[in-house]
């Protein structure tokens, strides 16, 4: 009658740790891997456009400033930082000739650019924890009237972080300095945030965004490369 080797026989860790403390280590590797992540990502768009990513890096600051207003919970407040920080990498998939376009779109480039927030979502949603920050990233374009893109979702359908991504996006885009325009003076880009509010953007988000906007000029204004004495 044959026996197994005793060498064969499983044996004891030295190492062995109780479950939940494994369980609570599994997910601190999985959120340092995710922030990992994050910045990798980050850093791509940074290749892409030295100007997308520090952009997106002060949206970020912004969003969570103005996130702060709304009493969100923290993890919401994560993932807004986070959909803040990568709402473009979806332009990572749209052709330099369109993002660097000097002039007007044409029809067909306008609906190449359009898929941005689709190819971001693409790829986050795939990352573990970063389900809830995909979504908002693929909202970002949506209009508080329901006329914005990819989904015609409208008001209240259109997570917070989309909305406030939205909001601090577009007054980002105005008042930014490019090789090819001057950056917007501060009165036109509040004018047209206000004139916009219930319309395209969340009139809520915008009082709270241009009350830090107003109240940190300076700051804002040097993070997006025009002097405040340009636009007073």
């Amino acid at each position: 009658m044959s026996t197994i080797s005793s060498s064969a026989w499983p044996k004891l860790s030295h190492d062995w740790v109780p479950p939940s403390l494994h369980v609570k280590l599994m997910e601190e590797q999985l959120a340092a891997l995710r922030s990992s992540l994050i910045c990798a990502f980050n850093q791509l768009l940074d290749l892409k456009d030295l100007n997308t990513g520090v952009h997106s890096t002060r949206l970020a600051e912004w969003a969570l400033h103005v996130a702060g207003d709304f009493g969100l919970a923290r993890e919401c407040l994560g993932d807004i930082e986070v959909a803040a920080l990568l709402h473009d990498i979806g332009k990572i998939g749209v052709s330099d000739a369109i993002l660097n376009k000097p002039g007007r779109l044409t029809a067909e480039e306008y609906g190449l650019m359009k898929k941005h927030p689709e190819y971001g979502w693409a790829v986050l949603h795939q990352v573990p924890g970063m389900e809830r920050a995909s979504l908002m990233i693929l909202h970002h374009h949506e209009n508080y009237d329901g006329t914005g893109y990819p989904g015609g979702l409208k008001g209240e359908e259109i997570p917070i972080g989309s909305r406030i991504v939205s909001v601090i996006d577009a007054f980002d885009a105005m008042v930014s300095t490019r090789p090819y325009r001057q950056g917007m003076a501060f009165e036109e880009a509040e004018r047209r945030l206000l004139a916009a509010g219930d319309t395209q953007f969340d009139a809520r988000v915008v009082k709270s965004f241009l009350a830090l906007a107003r109240t940190e000029m300076s700051s804002v204004f040097a993070a997006a490369g025009t002097a405040v004495t340009a636009v007073l």
